[in-house]
């Protein structure tokens, strides 16, 4: 049974993507004022991609465990982590760059070397139904 859980979104981090969404809408209200086409032209694809990339992030945000497969989905981007290669599940608050909304994170090592980090709302239950899935309790 896929169960999905949806990214933790910190507050400041929410108000960051808000603010470019406010700022692209800003920026392409002035072209509009300005009424020649090629402003609007030039502003319509930053509006397209300033608001839309993070509304797009901030919903889609997540991670759905299968029987065999986490799979990770943040906007564009998709990781496919088979189960059984998961080697650790470690709480951690680095800042690098992934698929994950929060600072209160979960690195996942998996494979030869791999690893991915992510920030479940529920971190609790998705560690339990994932050990589940590995066989450990």
């Amino acid at each position: 049974m896929e169960q999905v859980y949806k990214s933790k979104i910190d507050a400041w981090l929410g108000a960051i993507l808000l603010a470019a969404v406010i700022a692209c809408l800003i920026a392409f209200a002035a072209s509009l004022r300005t009424g020649s086409i090629s402003a609007i032209a030039a502003a319509l694809p930053a509006l397209i991609i300033g608001s839309g990339l993070p509304l797009w992030l901030m919903t889609s945000t997540n991670y759905t465990l299968c029987n065999t497969t986490l799979l990770v989905k943040c906007g564009p981007l998709k990781w496919r982590v088979p189960i059984e290669q998961i080697t650790t599940i470690t709480p951690t608050s680095n800042p690098l760059s992934s698929p994950a909304l929060s600072l209160d994170r979960l690195r996942i090592d998996y494979g030869r070397g791999q690893s991915i980090i992510i920030s479940p709302k529920d971190k609790s239950q998705f560690i339990q139904d994932l050990e589940s899935r590995l066989g450990r309790k």
